[in-house]
């Protein structure tokens, strides 16, 4: 198969999609594609995938984004490959890891997989990692750290030199054959072992998120972030309200059963982990006192808010005292599953009890998702506008956060001066000149 065939709507799902950072020219005028040895291993690829496999002719055993950008409907094309591929196999290589681009189409499978095993499906092991270049491990974003990327039966020197170094080296041709064979063999196994069922191909591919974090908050530090889970837990129940979203703990309400199988807090967790944070879990009760602490921020939060909760005089009191601080860090998302007859069918003393717990907090949120505040009705819909909360949180935490500047005096910005400011150290200065504290000062 060419990697120049481009598919068209309708056409049968890819195994795989080969998901890599485009090498910029270093001479615009040179008509030589710099991923052309990308190219060469996708190829190969293909042809020992439909050797192993039982694809009928015309069908595509993998995808590659090739010559798609000059037209109008690419993104599309592109997401659609990403919501019916098998297999996602990412190319590592420093550029990849800092590449947009590349983390929306991790973003894009994961979100997809994510809710594939909400539903009950298993564990969905279809991130197959090469090496393009080696990496160090400490430039992996979270998305990246959980997944097996060193694998020793590829042999030791695609292991030592990636795939560009044993495809570029002629000595190294036999080292080649091998790892593209067992790549392509790991794929194969990868695809027959699970079971991802097609996702939505979203024409607004353009808003996808990331995997590799936002380039443009630049949060510090380790990138932790706080979520809460404000619910109950089957033993202080509402009298009105069932057991059959709730745990033995608040971690495990479940709010969008039967679509879902997993407790949200853990499918927002490992959501988060693919936007580039270390989320830490807890419920209100574990929470309360660092999120009611008049202290600097730490870190950005999440507030998962189940909607009876608020009807509880205690928990209502905790979050109405929340409320009162000016903490814009503190995110809120507030489930409401449509297929939810109970929570439907109490929405008026809901909202009222919600308004009255979180008013300013809900207010607030509607800046960033108005569906996130005023009740995301289905688990892909959460797993859509939480980027967009979680990402507005850590703005507001890098407003808000304490500065610490370097030990030392303070140095006083340069300023230009012209030949006549050198003339005469003696004389008076211009009121032009006057010179304004070093920002970073107190």
């Amino acid at each position: 198969m060419s990697a120049g065939n481009s598919p068209q709507a309708g056409d049968p799902a890819p195994y795989f999609f080969l998901s890599y950072a485009h090498t910029p020219k270093q001479d615009p005028n040179d008509p030589g594609d710099p991923d052309k040895w990308v190219v060469n291993l996708f190829d190969d690829l293909c042809a020992h995938i439909m050797q192993m496999t039982n694809l009928p002719h015309g069908a595509r055993a993998g995808f590659m984004d090739r010559e798609l950008r000059s037209g109008s409907d690419w993104p599309y094309r592109l997401a659609q490959a990403l919501a019916t591929c098998r297999v996602f196999v990412p190319l590592y290589s420093q550029r990849y890891f800092e590449s947009e681009q590349c983390g929306k189409e991790w973003f894009a499978f994961s979100l997809r997989a994510l809710n594939n095993t909400a539903r009950g499906a298993g564990p969905a092991e279809a991130i197959i990692p090469a090496l393009w270049v080696p990496v160090g491990l400490e430039r992996l974003p979270q998305a990246a750290r959980s997944i097996q990327f060193a694998h020793p039966d590829l042999g030791a020197r695609y292991s030592t030199h990636g795939f560009y170094g044993i495809i570029k080296l002629s000595r190294y041709r036999n080292d080649y054959e091998e790892a593209v064979y067992e790549l392509a063999r790991r794929i194969v196994e990868a695809a027959q072992r699970t079971s991802i069922g097609p996702g939505e191909a979203t024409t607004h591919y353009d808003s996808l998120d990331s995997a590799f974090g936002s380039q443009e908050l630049g949060l510090p530090g380790d990138r932790r972030i706080r979520v809460t889970v404000v619910a109950p837990d089957v033993t202080c129940l509402p009298d009105d309200r069932g057991a059959y979203h709730y745990g033995p703990t608040a971690r495990e309400w479940n709010p969008y059963r039967p679509d879902s199988v997993r407790p949200l807090a853990a499918y927002a967790a490992d959501l988060i982990r693919n936007l580039d944070f270390r989320p830490d879990a807890g419920c209100l009760d574990d929470d309360a006192d660092e999120l009611l602490a008049d202290d600097p921020p730490t870190g950005p939060g999440l507030l998962l808010v189940d909607a009876w909760a608020t009807t509880d005089s205690e928990c209502q009191d905790l979050l109405r005292r929340l409320d009162a601080l000016s903490k814009p860090w503190i995110g809120v998302m507030v489930p409401w599953n449509r297929q939810d007859t109970e929570t439907v069918g109490a929405a008026a003393k809901l909202r009222q009890s919600l308004d009255v717990s979180l008013h300013h907090k809900l207010a607030e949120g509607r800046l960033a998702s108005r569906t996130a505040v005023n009740g995301v009705p289905s688990l892909e819909e959460f797993g859509r506008v939480l980027p967009a909360v979680v990402k507005e949180a850590a703005r507001q935490f890098l407003r808000h956060a304490q500065a610490f500047p370097p030990a030392g005096p303070v140095v006083e910005r340069p300023r230009l001066q012209g030949p006549e400011a050198m003339a005469d150290p003696a004389d008076p200065a211009d009121p032009a000149d006057t010179e304004y504290p070093d920002e970073r000062s107190p």
